[in-house]
């Protein structure tokens, strides 16, 4: 996968569908983010229950799909100041707390697994 160095993020506010592939989230991204899918960002999606998240990012090849499932916690999702924002903007670092499972801001983590025995 071929990253660019200093990416740009989108996160989507809204729920998704994550039976959706590829070709439905690009759809998802030039409707609702009014982007180009193919133009090197990183497109993020969340289901409902805030415990799978998807990435979409084209690099000069085709086209990525990279998939969290989460067992017992939630993604914090960034907030916005406009309540109508279809999408929020974050930097690489908040994108690695919220995959992280730490809520941007506020650096609390989220409940974490018991061990393994």
């Amino acid at each position: 996968m071929i990253v660019p160095r200093e990416p740009r993020i989108y996160v989507a506010k809204s729920a998704v569908d994550l039976r959706w592939g590829i070709d439905r989230l690009a759809g998802v991204v030039v409707e609702h983010f009014g982007r180009n899918p193919r133009d090197g960002a990183l497109f993020v999606f969340v289901n409902k229950a805030r415990n799978r998240l998807k990435i979409l990012f084209y690099d000069a090849t085709g086209a990525w799909l990279l998939y969290k499932r989460l067992d017992r916690a939630r993604f914090p999702l960034p907030v916005t100041i406009d309540p109508n924002d279809t999408h929020v903007v974050v930097s690489p670092e908040e994108l690695t707390s919220l995959l992280r499972g730490l809520e941007t801001g506020r650096a609390r983590p989220m409940r974490r697994l018991p061990p393994l025995h």
